[in-house]
């Protein structure tokens, strides 16, 4: 990468710094090789597969994805779809799965099938068209994967390839995971293999009575417009089944019980297939397990809570010897438990479970939650393998366990391989240097004990200047600005050399501190996350008086961008001007799962949809208001933005409003129109603060 070129391209080109880092591991069950997706540099966007013989550290390419496709990637409907759910905007091999020996692979590039042999390196394009999601079963005789919404297999040794159901309509779709799950639940996933490869239980969808909504291409009028199933909160969801097939022909239904909400599926040899549900109103979670003979189901526990039952990754599942592991809201923890009994201990918040073998490979936060660390079980006890301060991602399994990563102190990951919790190897990675190492004050403020990030301009001197404050939040559920991670605070350091203190604060609703801490947004997605912000603002101003409280903006992209908009229009004394991008504006064109988990539904609840969408409040806009949203979003439409503007113009309350061409959720990718809307921004804030000091 060329040295002049500016940070924002470079971050664009890097994909925020990320490309050329290994992930997606997998470890043979003998323990001597590692496999890694890794692009060629950290400015190429094609991932290859790659393998790592631990005893001698040496590398192989097993796939070169430069190799088998040169140009650009032509990706099936439903592939780019699981990319947007996912916000993986990389390419080449994004997703591989392999058998139980690890000694083939299956992945897609181009919406092509291949499989890669794994002790020879022979790569075989299997299916040439409009693949998503290949997977083998476990003795690596079949592959398993969609094609026009339906599920087939592939038997490798006869080269054999059929549909497993044949059913009409456009509306079905077999082995397919819906929006919502994708988008919500964290299930990327529509089918699992049987652990003896015989058979898979395959999820069924009917979005029949779906609404449908409509994204059209303004720039490009003579395309036709894109229709999309949406189902708005209060609206009708896909309708989920599911059913066993197997490679014999025969179709068992599974039992369905009174839920809406497939959240997990495991199925291991370790016991019965396993499904988590929740119904509509997501108060309750069950676990059941399922037998395939016949498709009934036995419910084997059930969480509930007044509010909500979170959905935590990889749970319920089996140990290799059939005990059962779940994740328990307790004692204001999210605590493991193993056939019923607590394995971690109260103040540890556990965040996601990352491997079951015969012992549990997780993550979780202790009394840090800027922090989250690796942890297996052994024997009953807890071991923690992450040693140094930061935010660390596990992968392997307990026994053999890969880490990446990332702290303060340096720019990038460290990946280390750990063999029963000690190093034995690492494994390279290619990210390029920022160039910039963000000088970041952690703080912990207010009565809340709120975690809080400030940084300021290069060089700035205490009591030299008072500063413009530019808060750069996220602010809502699932998700957390103020990490130990340099990486973290790449954009936050740039934004603060152009002029300001930034302040980035995580409030009520973010993870990392327990059930009771997420929960206190029940109801109120607006007035507790903004009360926070204010909070977070004030306490940090008296620390460092340099901070100028008469001019603050705020910026943020999607819920971010709706806690931005909703700063401007409802705290005017404390922000003065915003930058809104994708902002959800009214809930009730929001998605069932998200919005009814905090809100309930628009019939039940209509004054909690009054209280905490946007549209209403368009006549008190006192400060300045930029809205920017992709014209192509379909998880946030358009219409949010359209119709704040709308009510704000028929309030006479001006404001700027910036569409984004073929834009989608994501952020734009694009080097140029990357830079430049971030320069737009900044340049925007800064005329608008300083013309309320000309006032």
């Amino acid at each position: 990468m060329t040295d002049d070129l500016s940070f924002l391209r470079k971050q664009a080109r890097t994909q925020r710094f990320t490309l050329g880092a290994p992930k997606e591991f997998r470890v043979s069950p003998d323990g001597d090789r590692v496999l890694f997706l890794r692009a060629e540099s950290g400015v190429d966007r094609r991932h290859s597969l790659w393998s790592q013989d631990l005893a001698s550290g040496v590398e192989s390419k097993i796939v070169d994805a430069v190799a088998l496709l040169p140009g650009e990637e032509e990706l099936p409907p439903e592939e780019r779809a699981r990319r947007e759910r996912t916000r993986n905007a990389s390419g080449g091999v994004v997703g591989y799965a392999t058998d139980s020996g690890l000694t083939m692979a299956a992945f897609s590039l181009s919406g092509k099938l291949y499989t890669a042999d794994l002790r020879s390196g022979d790569v075989t394009l299997r299916v040439d068209d409009s693949v998503v999601d290949p997977r083998p079963n476990a003795a690596g005789t079949h592959v398993a994967y969609v094609r026009d919404r339906r599920l087939r297999v592939l038997d490798l040794a006869a080269g054999t390839d059929r549909m497993l159901v044949d059913e009409p309509g456009e509306d079905i779709a077999w082995g397919l995971a819906e929006f919502i799950a994708a988008e919500e639940m964290g299930r990327a996933r529509g089918y699992w293999w049987a652990p003896d490869g015989q058979s898979l239980l395959v999820e069924r969808t009917d979005r029949a009575a779906v609404p449908r909504w409509t994204i059209a291409d303004p720039a490009n009028p003579g395309l036709p417009p894109n229709t999309v199933s949406y189902p708005a909160a209060g609206t009708v969801n896909v309708d989920v089944s599911l059913a066993f097939l197997g490679l014999d022909g025969t179709r068992v239904d599974v039992q369905r019980g009174d839920w809406e909400y497939l959240a997990a599926v495991h199925w291991s040899a370790g016991g019965a297939p396993l499904l988590a549900v929740q119904p509509r109103d997501q108060r309750r979670l069950e676990v059941h397990e399922v037998n395939p003979a016949d498709g009934s189901t036995k419910l084997l526990h059930t969480e509930t809570d007044p509010h909500w039952v979170e959905i935590v990754q990889g749970v319920p599942a089996w140990t290799s010897d059939g005990r059962l592991v779940r994740v328990s809201a307790a004692d204001g923890n999210y605590r493991l438990l193993i056939d019923g009994e607590p394995v971690t201990e109260p103040g540890m918040q556990l965040r996601s479970v990352l491997d079951v073998g015969e012992e549990v490979l997780f993550s979780a936060s202790e009394d840090d939650p800027t922090q989250i660390h690796v942890y297996r079980t052994d024997g009953g006890k807890v071991q923690r393998l992450s040693t140094e301060d930061g935010v660390h991602i596990g992968g392997g399994n307990a026994a053999l366990t890969v880490l990446s990563s990332w702290s303060m102190s340096r720019s990038g990951p460290k990946v280390s391989v750990l063999r029963d919790g000690k190093p034995v190897a690492g494994i390279a990675s290619y990210t390029v240097d920022p160039g910039t190492a963000p000088k970041v004050a952690m703080l912990t403020v207010g009565e809340r004990g709120l975690r809080a990030a400030l940084l300021l301009p290069t060089g700035h001197r205490a009591g030299s200047a008072k500063l413009p404050v530019l808060l750069d939040p996220y602010g809502g559920p699932h998700a957390q600005r103020v990490l130990q991670s340099r990486n973290a605070f790449l954009t936050a350091q740039w934004l603060a050399d152009q002029g300001f203190a930034v302040l980035i604060t995580d409030g009520r609703g973010s993870p990392g501190r327990g059930p009771e801490w997420e929960r206190e947004i029940a109801g109120k997605l607006a007035e507790v996350p903004l009360a926070d912000q204010v909070d977070a603002l004030h306490a940090v101003a008296a620390e460092y008086p340099d901070l100028d409280l008469d001019r603050v903006a705020i910026r943020g992209w999607s819920y971010g961008g709706y806690l931005s908009a909703l700063a401007v229009l409802r705290r005017p004394d404390v922000f003065h001007a915003a930058v809104a991008g994708a902002p959800v504006t009214d809930w009730s064109l929001y998605d069932t799962h998200y919005t009814e988990r905090y809100l309930g539904t628009p019939q039940d609840e209509p004054d909690s949809y009054r209280r905490n969408s946007l549209i209403a409040d368009a006549p008190e806009l006192r400060g300045a208001l930029l809205l920017v949203h992709g014209l192509a979003d379909d998880n946030v439409f358009v219409a949010h933005a359209l119709r704040l503007s709308s009510a704000l113009l028929a309030a006479g309350r001006p404001h700027t409003f910036l569409p984004l061409a073929g834009g989608t959720h994501m952020t734009p990718q694009a080097e140029e129109v990357a830079e430049n809307m971030m320069r737009l921004q900044i340049d925007w804030i800064k005329r608008e603060l300083d013309a309320r000091v000309g006032h």
